[in-house]
């Protein structure tokens, strides 16, 4: 659980009853006043749309540009298939392995700062079995109804440029791939489909027409999707502002006015912007917004890096290089490669290195699409670093803020900020409504 700094000034939580906080703040929420939304990237955005399609005034503000952090160049997946925690059993050990190899999967820098070993504690102890399995089932329940919900956003005009060709799971070993598959039958647990067996050699790597001879086991989970991340955030902002909602890039939020267990008002670089309530979406900014509330959130920068890249054959599908912890996804002509999991502080540097194993890594699945690493920094357009927002226990927070009954949290996706943010969205703003924490957000609370 997060240390909490301070409470929160003329509040003193235990003397409220809870279905009093609930119903006092679903009156406020109707007042005049908007719902100031704090972070302009898929989630805040989702968030936002629901609330405007509501009736409810809301104002978005972003310190840059909207997409501009986790959201602006991800593999863009929406996948049931593929929504697990990152704290898994075994990753530790496959993170230890890393120590000092900037160019493995997963990449941990040493580092003595007392909080993030800390992190790293409370990270470890959350990839034990029932930990892991306990949180997979919470997103799997908050993703069911993922794709009506991208459905309801197309038909409310949103642009999503989702499409569903499938994930191919492709492997360099038929073992591994076997063990992959029964693994993922297990957790699926019925909520997808799953294929009943791996295909093998060369009907394994004729799956997708992009996979390499070299690809020995492969199996493809139909129905799952693939989107442009940047031009849904974009479209989301267009809808947003059809319905009456403002939004503004490079305003800053530089604190908070606070009226007895609320927050009256949120102050910025372009003003103080008085409010009914508040959501904190800001990814990895969130935890300094939090701070400013009372409360720590232990956030880590799980950076992530990626790629576009021009490939004849261009994959068909969404494709899962499993043994390197890969991904390509298909964005029209081009192919977006993305990986690497790097835990190495909130930082955007980007370590030409984690791009150079990307590309190694890819040509086992790919073949050689190029000859030397040299030769990328001609092949490859749009390279990207971002830090995606991570909670030691690989869940993301949606909840209202303690000690306040006006703020609410939504931060800590992680890999998985595109395939929940219609989800989290719609959830939370069914919270702002009407007060009550809807079901399947009951294990997101704040820690």
């Amino acid at each position: 659980m997060p240390e909490m700094a301070a409470p929160a000034p003329g509040l003193a939580t235990d003397q409220f009853d809870q279905a009093d906080l609930a119903s006092a703040a679903h009156k406020r929420i109707r007042q005049d006043k908007p719902v100031v939304v704090i972070g302009g990237g898929v989630v805040g955005l989702c968030t936002a749309h629901y609330l405007a399609d509501a009736g409810v005034p809301v104002v978005v503000t972003e310190r840059v540009k909207l997409a501009s952090g986790a959201s602006w160049a991800n593999a863009g997946w929406v996948c049931l298939s593929h929504s697990a925690p990152v704290p898994a059993p075994g990753v530790t050990r496959y993170g230890l392995r890393s120590l000092g190899r900037p160019e493995s999967p997963l990449y941990l820098r040493p580092s003595a700062d007392p909080r993030f070993l800390a992190w790293l504690w409370r990270f470890w102890r959350s990839t034990d079995e029932r930990t892991f399995r306990r949180g997979y089932a919470a997103i799997a329940e908050l993703n069911r109804t993922t794709f009506d919900l991208f459905g309801g956003l197309a038909d409310a005009g949103v642009e999503t440029t989702l499409r569903r060709p499938g994930l191919v799971h492709a492997f360099l070993s038929a073992q591994e791939a076997s063990r992959y598959l029964e693994m993922q039958r297990m957790m699926a647990a019925g909520r997808y489909e799953v294929p009943d067996e791996i295909v093998l050699g060369d009907e394994a790597h004729r799956l997708d027409p992009a996979l390499s001879p070299q690809v020995q086991a492969a199996y493809l989970v139909r129905g799952e999707g693939v989107l442009d991340p940047r031009r849904l955030v974009g479209s989301l902002a267009t809808v947003v502002r059809k319905a009456g909602g403002q939004i503004h890039e490079g305003a800053t939020v530089a604190g908070f006015r606070r009226l007895a267990g609320r927050v009256a008002a949120v102050q910025t670089s372009i003003g103080e912007i008085a409010c009914s309530a508040v959501v904190i979406a800001a990814g990895m900014w969130s935890h300094r917004l939090l701070r400013q509330l009372g409360h720590r959130l232990p956030l880590q920068a799980g950076k992530g890096y990626s790629f576009g890249v021009d490939l004849d054959p261009a994959p068909r599908h969404a494709l899962y290089f499993a043994d390197r912890r890969i991904v390509a996804s298909p964005f029209g002509a081009a192919t977006r490669l993305a990986g690497t999991m790097e835990l190495s502080g909130d930082n955007r540097q980007l370590n030409w290195r984690r791009i150079i194993a990307i590309a190694r890594g890819s040509r086992h699945y790919l073949g050689r699409w190029f000859d030397d690493h040299e030769e990328l920094p001609r092949l490859i357009h749009d390279p990207w670093v971002g830090g995606r927002p991570l909670l030691p226990d690989g869940l993301p927070v949606l909840d209202r803020v303690p000690g306040y009954d006006n703020a609410y949290v939504a931060t800590g996706h992680g890999m998985l900020g595109v395939t929940l943010a219609p989800a989290s969205g719609r959830a939370l703003a069914d919270f702002l409504l009407t007060g009550r924490r809807p079901q399947e957000l009951a294990p997101f609370r704040f820690r």
